[in-house]
């Protein structure tokens, strides 16, 4: 199947490919002869000093395109998308999986399962290793695309095979011992079911991936065991029950035990629980220090203890007094409403300042403890409609389809703006958070 042409979005400023008279538009055909298959093929081939590109323009015009440059100098281009060649979707069929618990009728891009190791690689997605053929390991070696991040679940053979259901998936082990002969790295998750891979099956797999955490080269470098998360809109026949308080204290419980054997033999604590267990259980939270370098925060392992630190570090910031006076709606997901407390409580000693957080869960999925990045438009807007929001409404950008203003349900923050009547403001982290608390209205 031939490779298409790699459309380009973006021409940075200043860029060897400014000067030379790249476009938005343009069209990337191959590069010393061969076209790239995905952002690392082109990352890798633009390393060269000498280049033939072979370009498409935006009128239909094809262009030889040499360019000398130092070596490993960008280029300055960018792409629609990292895979030139289409994404390598999931052969799985997990119960458990978040694309399989949407409703029907979404934009399609929701419906894409991503089991790609191109984009494990360049983005920290999860793969499960279940569909790479023999030229796409080959790949992973030759280039040495490491570290990749697996979805593991249970080592298991006959574990791993129900929850995946896919026969092939009974082989991670092997895998394992495959990534450790080349000398690749991986990052585990652990995504507990209830009745299925808690209990004596955690136990052996967080211990089996142990045996993989040695040298200077550590093939498994951590794990990250997280509660499985489920929808109203999950198949009715799926065997699947979500975690209760009970559940999730016997887990941490468990996976805390497991962690003191691991600091004694391997000096690091290894098997990292997400957040959400102790957000479930209503326990608190381990220490900031419990966390050593986040090698898991993408799963929300040690998310809210960073959001945390980072916003008592930039809390210095915060003015004394503001003028004039602002009073601000921030929603959150209910499951952070405890946690957050400190961030609200300092905010409001800014005088002149008042921020209401309004902590929700998401009726839209059927859940009762929700994280903030699964809150959707109408969820804001059940809960919100009629309320006088004041100077206008926080809002979390993980909330949003990254890089977009879509939420979830595909509803835009244009139309839920709309439909509340308020001014909305998307915070992404902790400086946008007090930049937007505390600027005049006027230069946000």
């Amino acid at each position: 199947m031939p490779i298409a042409p790699a459309l380009i979005t973006n021409v940075l400023s200043d860029s060897i490919a400014e000067e030379i008279g790249f476009e938005v538009g343009d069209r990337l055909i191959s590069i010393n002869g061969q076209p790239p298959r995905d952002l690392i093929d082109y990352q890798f081939l633009c390393a060269d000093e000498v280049l033939d590109l072979e370009v498409l323009d935006k009128a239909g015009a094809r262009h030889q395109v040499e360019i000398e440059k130092d070596y490993d100098e960008d280029l300055g281009l960018e792409f629609a998308t990292a895979l030139f060649d289409g994404l390598i979707q999931c052969n799985n069929h997990c119960p458990f999986c978040f694309i399989d618990q949407q409703p029907p009728g979404m934009r399609q891009t929701l419906y894409l399962k991503d089991d790609d190791y191109r984009l494990s690689f360049l983005y920290g997605s999860y793969l499960t290793l279940t569909n790479l053929s023999l030229k796409e390991w080959d790949r992973i070696a030759q280039m040495r695309l490491s570290p990749l991040y697996v979805s593991i679940h249970a080592t298991e053979p006959e574990v791993r095979i129900r929850l995946l259901k896919n026969p092939r998936a009974g082989e991670i082990l092997s895998q394992l011992r495959w990534f450790q002969t080349q000398r690749l790295q991986i990052h585990a998750q652990v995504v507990v079911c209830p009745g299925i891979n808690d209990g004596a099956s955690l136990d052996r797999t967080l211990l089996d991936l142990a045996q993989f955490h040695s040298g200077d080269m550590p093939t498994v470098a951590s794990v990250a065991v997280v509660p499985v998360g489920l929808t109203r809109f999950r198949p009715a026949e799926d065997e699947l029950i979500p975690v209760a308080p009970q559940k999730a204290r016997e887990v941490i419980g468990q996976v805390q035990a497991l962690q003191s054997k691991f600091q004694t033999q391997m000096g690091s604590t290894f098997a990292w629980l997400a957040d959400e267990w102790f957000l479930i259980a209503g326990e608190a939270l381990p220490p900031e220090s419990h966390y050593e370098d986040y090698p898991q925060i993408g799963n929300g392992v040690g998310s809210i203890r960073q959001f945390l630190k980072e916003f008592q570090q930039a809390a210095h910031a915060l003015p004394q007094k503001i003028s004039p006076a602002k009073t601000f709606t921030w929603a959150i997901g209910n499951a952070v409403e405890q946690a957050f407390q400190p961030i609200l409580h300092r905010l409001n000693q800014v005088e002149g300042l008042t921020v209401n957080a309004v902590a929700l869960c998401s009726d839209y999925w059927g859940q009762t403890i929700t994280v903030t990045g699964l809150l959707t438009g109408q969820d804001l807007l059940q809960a919100l409609q009629g309320q006088d929001l004041q100077d206008g409404l926080l809002l979390p950008a993980v909330m949003l389809k990254q890089g977009d203003t879509c939420f979830l349900d595909d509803m835009t923050v244009a139309q839920l703006a709309e439909q509340l009547n308020t001014h909305i403001l998307i915070v992404a982290g902790v400086e946008e958070l007090i930049a937007a608390c505390t600027r005049p209205l006027a230069s946000l």
